[in-house]
């Protein structure tokens, strides 16, 4: 299923400091990617074994860490004190990478009245943090990765490429996902995978994850919601009147924001932070987060809507091909340290994306389905804000791209703008 070579911007990490912890959202891999580098694994959630961990952890923690380095313990977050007993080991033995944590939630460490389930260290300096998301066209092998985002930041004169991805083929990939064992399936059975997805968190992790039991259809209803504003900066505000709206119940803002909190730390949205740029002008930018799901299939999946849905409707078509390349965009952006973020100003200007570096170096991005209308649109949008940049304070972008969905070529407008479609796109 998995293929190294497509992962090899996540294994340096694992000599550079003691341990080491993925995160993802369940079903993206995290574990089959920890296991082609594990030396030895305990897995927590065991059914045969997980109360026998349970009580390790707690008497003896230094017992589930015994065995070959570097040593994977899968699902940790289920005996949150081990990150402490990881962290004294780790600090106690010679050399680096002795550990793998993975987990599908953030713990539940901070309100936890047992003192001894709580985490005393940080883990700054003793742990590398990587965050896994479902694959990329990429990782998956739908693009053909002959446009390489890395660079493009060299800014080349020229650039072609050819893209074999319809439009069916778009609509296909963003209601099918990048969950890892669905790239290997039939369609139609491909497309289950996004709807048992769905399901596993109404109706069972989103009472787990924080001990708080909730009801499976105020959760989909809740994410039913979420998927309408994805792509936004809805506030919670929104979100209950577009549920007063739409849904026989209405739940308020305090609860609103507790269920996309626990969203939050099963991995299953993935705001977009707000960008915050030196400009020419007083003009006001906008922080509130801009709202996805770490993968676009979840959204299609909880609103029941399927490839010929999209291409019936070419408008909620483009909202959730932007989450798609929003996902992959941030799997390339990690691929070279640095990130994805989103702009918009008190003038109305708004871009979809903006990948900057930790070099200083940032690519401003437009996202649109296609067509010459829309790629117009996009290129306007772009020169407007690079030239709203002070670049006496910064640097200047180091590249404009109208990212598409259904395009044959990629190629460098007479401007200087990149057109890309997706299916050419790599880190």
């Amino acid at each position: 299923m998995f293929f190294p070579e497509k992962f090899s911007h996540i294994f340096p990490i694992f000599i550079f400091l003691h341990s080491n912890l993925i995160e993802g959202p369940k079903w993206c891999g995290k574990t089959t990617t920890a296991e082609q580098q594990a030396k030895s694994v305990l897995y927590m959630d065991d059914p045969s074994k997980i109360k026998e961990n349970l009580v390790a952890a707690d008497l003896a923690p230094q017992d589930l860490l015994r065995g070959e380095t570097p040593r994977l313990l899968d699902e940790w977050q289920l005996a949150p004190q081990l990150w402490d007993a990881i962290r004294f080991e780790a600090d106690h033995r010679e050399g680096n990478g002795h550990f793998i944590l993975t987990g599908s939630s953030v713990p539940l460490d901070e309100d936890e009245d047992d003192e001894r389930k709580k985490r005393h260290h940080s883990g700054t300096g003793r742990f590398a943090w990587l965050r896994m998301r479902p694959m990329s066209l990429f990782e998956s092998g739908e693009s053909n990765g002959t446009v390489s985002l890395k660079a493009l930041f060299g800014a080349p004169e020229k650039i072609y490429a050819q893209c074999g991805l319809t439009r069916e083929d778009i609509a296909f990939l963003v209601c099918r996902g990048g969950w890892p064992a669905s790239t290997e399936m039939e369609k139609g059975i491909a497309l289950d995978q996004a709807y048992d997805y769905c399901d596993a968190i109404t109706q069972r992790d989103m009472s787990r994850v924080d001990k708080v039991r909730r009801s499976p259809e105020r959760v989909a209803r809740l994410m039913r919601s979420y998927a309408r504003h994805q792509g936004t900066q809805a506030t919670f505000e929104t979100i209950a009147a577009d549920m007063a709206a739409n849904e026989p119940h209405v739940m308020d803002t305090d609860t609103i924001s507790s269920y996309v909190n626990a969203l939050a730390k099963l991995f299953v949205v993935e705001e977009s932070e707000a960008w915050n740029p030196n400009l020419r002008s007083k003009t006001a930018v906008r922080t509130s987060n801009t709202r996805y799901f770490t993968d676009p299939s979840i959204g299609t999946a909880i609103l029941q809507l399927g490839p010929s849905d999209l291409l019936g409707d070419f408008t909620t078509f483009g909202l959730f091909f932007e989450a798609l390349a929003i996902r992959d965009l941030r799997t390339y952006a990690d691929a070279l340290l640095g990130k994805v973020y989103h702009y918009r100003d008190s003038d109305k200007l708004e871009c979809d994306a903006v990948v900057h570096l930790r070099n200083g170096d940032y690519g401003l991005i437009e996202l649109k389905i296609g067509g010459q209308t829309l790629i117009e649109e996009g290129a306007k949008t772009l020169k407007a804000l690079a030239n709203k940049i002070d670049t006496t304070k910064m640097k200047k972008p180091s590249f404009a791209m109208v990212l598409v969905g259904i395009g044959n070529v990629a190629y460098r407008r007479d401007d200087g703008v990149y057109v890309v479609p997706i299916g050419c796109l790599k880190d």
